[in-house]
């Protein structure tokens, strides 16, 4: 049976080779080296932000974006801002309402002869070749696609024959114009993270910075579109395939006469954003910033531990002495990663972990890979909090920009240390993120923006979150507090039989790597 099985295999792989290796990735001798535009500080947004820098030197200007519309129309109103260039890096972008309006933005920004460099992670891609073909037809912008998948129509393929590559993702998110403004944090481009009409909405958080830090963002997106791994979408994808040059904006006038577009619009109308910005009225925290980010080469499996993203992010942070808030949607600690935790919290450090609850994670085996640490880390002391999927509809709007709405899956990645400092960017405590992906941040040091994490945190996990905890016979077991009252789960909260034992399952498989 066995033998059989292998064969079978084995023929698998070789089908798999047959139609998808000849489709190899092409040649990148040729292809264009670019670099940042350094001659901005003539534009408005330049011309703004040149007094206040001067006023903080070695500091820079933080504004947080938790609010979902605030977010998309801040990225908007960037684009329509800008004068010279955009640059701009996701790990996923959605051929959906919000997808489609912020790349009619790109396409109109580069009408007025802005340089848009769009540089796309290839694993979620797929239906976006047609629009990102004929964007890059235009003569002012350029998509590259991150380790790009050789087949465009046979993607999963790939990963029987180059699984240790494609494994490998850019996890990178930021959104710069003019090198002069930046908004890097946890939210891709789609519906769900802006919190348009769903069945999900994606709990978020950005930061906009001005001051040094943009310039570093700037070259590190040098680093990555210069990279081995960046592939001009042109040489990938066949000139034939492209849709009609005016397709994109006249489907993207099309969405905008949907209802669900309406307040999306209303809010870039009525956003004082770039306008309080240039008339130096936008309230910034002005703080020392750094840039933590993977080499890029790590997508190749290349640099060695120690140039990891995570080195440079525990080095500035720092050792805990008082306090540690973590807000991670798929937590899964290695062991020596959850030793680390177990050691802060015995050292009498209150360690505070906010993750996704089983029924609200979108990810059931990125909570298997969680959920085998519950116990080790909560006789240590350390507190778990679970966000709730539902809570509060009652709530308006503007109390969603928080850490939930009545349907609602965490995304924000943060952590608080000591109440001195907070890293805001694209880094999950999984093994995916230390070990795998690509990613980068801010470390900010900001005792106001720290303690207002820690405020904030104080203010909505009891209304939003299960409390984990151990009974006297280890057991665990979930607290809800809704409404003044006290509920006690002794089952994951809001999951059948089924979901919990196929959980089960995924916990005892060797795949927490994967994770």
């Amino acid at each position: 049976m066995r033998a059989a099985l292998r064969i079978g295999a084995g023929v698998l792989v070789a089908a798999a080779a047959a139609t998808y290796g000849c489709t190899s990735l092409p040649p990148l001798g040729g292809r264009s080296a670019s670099a940042a535009l350094l001659d901005t500080a003539g534009t408005r947004l330049g011309q703004a932000i040149a007094p206040l820098a001067a006023e903080y030197p070695n500091r820079s200007g933080i504004h947080a974006l938790s609010d979902g519309r605030d977010a998309f129309a801040a990225r908007v109103l960037l684009a329509r801002g800008a004068e010279r260039s955009l640059d701009v890096q996701y790990y996923i972008w959605r051929d959906d309402l919000t997808g489609t309006l912020m790349l009619d933005a790109l396409r109109s920004a580069a009408a007025r002869g802005v340089r848009v460099r769009l540089l796309l992670d290839d694993n979620n891609t797929a239906g976006l070749d047609p629009v990102l073909s004929a964007l890059d037809r235009d003569a002012n912008v350029e998509v590259r696609l991150f380790n790009p998948f050789g087949s465009r129509g046979r993607r999963s393929l790939g990963y029987l024959t180059d699984f240790s590559r494609l494994n490998r993702r850019m996890h990178n998110k930021s959104f710069t114009a003019d090198n002069q403004a930046t908004i890097v944090g946890g939210r891709n481009i789609g519906d769900e993270y802006f919190g348009v009409a769903g069945d999900m909405l994606f709990v978020d958080l950005d930061v906009m910075a001005v001051g040094p830090v943009v310039h570093e963002v700037s070259q590190d997106f040098d680093r990555y579109w210069n990279s081995a791994s960046a592939y001009p979408v042109a040489r990938l994808v066949d000139a034939g395939v492209a849709e009609p040059r005016e397709a994109l904006a006249a489907r993207a006038a099309a969405l905008r006469t949907r209802p669900e577009a309406q307040r999306y619009l209303e809010a870039i109308r009525i956003s004082p954003f770039v306008e309080q910005l240039a008339q130096r009225r936008l309230p910034l925290e002005w703080s020392k910033t750094e840039l933590v980010s993977d080499d890029p080469a790590k997508a190749l499996g290349k640099p060695p531990p120690d140039a990891r993203m995570v080195a440079d992010l525990g080095k500035l942070l720092g050792e805990p002495k008082q306090q540690v808030d973590l807000v991670s949607p798929y937590f899964v600690p290695s062991k020596k990663a959850a030793q680390a935790l177990v050691d802060i919290a015995r050292r009498g450090v209150k360690v505070r972990v906010l993750t996704n609850s089983l029924e609200a994670t979108d990810v059931a085996a990125v909570h298997a890979g969680y959920a085998k640490w519950r116990h080790e880390l909560l006789r240590a002391g350390v507190s778990l909090y679970e966000l709730r999927r539902r809570w509060g509809p009652e709530l308006p709007d503007a109390g969603r920009g928080r850490f939930g709405s009545s349907a609602s899956s965490l995304h924000a990645k943060t952590f608080g240390v000591d109440g001195r400092s907070v890293f805001v960017g694209s880094f999950n405590m999984d093994r995916r993120s230390i070990d795998l992906n690509t990613e980068m941040g801010f470390v900010i040091d900001s005792p106001a923006l720290a303690q207002r994490l820690g405020q904030t945190l104080d203010e909505s996990i009891p209304e939003t979150a299960y409390e984990v905890r151990l009974d006297g016979q280890g057991k665990l077991y979930w607290i809800e507090r809704s409404n003044g009252k006290v509920l006690r789960y002794d089952q994951e909260p809001g999951t059948t039989v089924w979901k919990r034992a196929g959980v089960r399952v995924l916990s005892i498989l060797p795949i927490d790597w994967l994770l």
